[in-house]
């Protein structure tokens, strides 16, 4: 989707995916107006450096003050969500910190763009979120909840709100491979993983923002989208960035899974398959809304009662040969 004569906010913009998301929007079309709002000065002032586009606006701000979201959604047409505290043990160490950026800065977002007439909202949101067994995903699975539910409380106003949910990153900050990569070229004599049968999804920065962008132009309001995209294996990323390097388990870190989820068997019911990717339609849904067929008339196919998409079950998975290939692409 472009953003041709609009305006574009994304909050938590300095972030990984705000970064790379800027850079799509910027070489796709010519927006309004592209707004970065996060707290972070110095990386704003960085990023500044980066994007000089006149269509550039960087506004300091919390998404836990209402009042200054309120400011900074004047005259926008679009938001994306990606401001989130997503540390898994500082969230378990600080859990009131987590609640007030992840639950009530989403509370904040949602009410600030229904006052400014926002056109659509896209909420970033994490496998973690499904059945989750820590704080972070805890307030993601509300925060997820919060933006579903939002469409029912709009009234006569336009805005609606759709919630996209993927899993591992490569190339964002909280990816395991710099820390192997420093630990490769530093010959360390082994690199530490959690457990050798650990599975996580797998998906790129730029196949994550692409994502994004077509959930603006799919969605009508309330879905939960989640792409179709390959797993990999932790001791097959570790042979990919060291070929060669013995490998040390350290065990699995408070609060971490095994597996990851994306699907709840539990939301099966509640499941449709488009092809590339599923929809999880909200608890509680607008008896006016049909969103089995989305804005481009595609319609989902409900999926088997007892599905459930999963990290370890994923009929697709990375090999070492192709992680080297993807982990060798900026």
């Amino acid at each position: 989707m472009k953003f041709d004569g609009k305006s574009v906010l994304v909050t938590g913009g300095t972030g990984s995916f705000g970064r790379r998301f800027i850079s799509h929007v910027l070489k796709a079309g010519t927006p309004r107006r592209l707004i970065v709002f996060s707290r972070d000065e110095l990386k704003q002032y960085e990023m500044a450096q980066a994007f000089d586009s006149p269509v550039m606006r960087y506004f300091l701000g919390d998404v836990r003050d209402y009042a200054r979201l309120v400011q900074a959604l004047r005259d926008v047409d679009f938001v994306v969500h990606a401001a989130a505290l997503k540390q898994v043990p500082a969230a378990e160490y600080n859990p009131m910190e987590c609640i007030k950026t992840n639950i009530n800065g989403a509370e904040n977002v949602i009410r600030a763009a229904i006052d400014n007439e926002v056109e659509s909202v896209v909420a970033l949101s994490t496998d973690k979120a499904a059945n989750p067994i820590n704080l972070y995903g805890a307030t993601k699975l509300a925060s997820d909840k919060l933006f579903m539910a939002a469409n029912n409380i709009t009234g006569g106003h336009r805005t609606r709100f759709a919630v996209v949910r993927y899993g591992n990153v490569h190339g964002s900050r909280g990816s395991v491979v710099p820390l192997f990569r420093r630990l490769a070229a530093e010959g360390a004599a082994a690199l530490p993983i959690t457990d050798p049968r650990m599975t996580r999804f797998w998906i790129s920065l730029d196949q994550g923002v692409e994502f994004v962008l077509r959930a603006f132009a799919r969605m009508k309001g309330g879905e939960l989208y989640v792409p179709k995209i390959p797993s990999m294996r932790v001791v097959d990323l570790a042979e990919a960035v060291a070929p060669g390097t013995p490998l040390r388990t350290i065990g699995i870190r408070p609060g971490e899974k095994l597996h990851e989820v994306m699907c709840p068997a539990e939301d099966a019911l509640r499941t449709l398959d488009f092809g590339d990717h599923y929809v999880i339609l909200p608890t509680i849904l607008e008896k006016t809304a049909d969103l089995t067929v989305n804005a481009e008339g595609q319609r989902g196919e409900p999926v088997p009662g007892e599905f459930e998409y999963r990290s370890d079950t994923n009929p697709e998975f990375l090999d070492v040969d192709a992680l080297r290939r993807l982990l060798e692409t900026p």
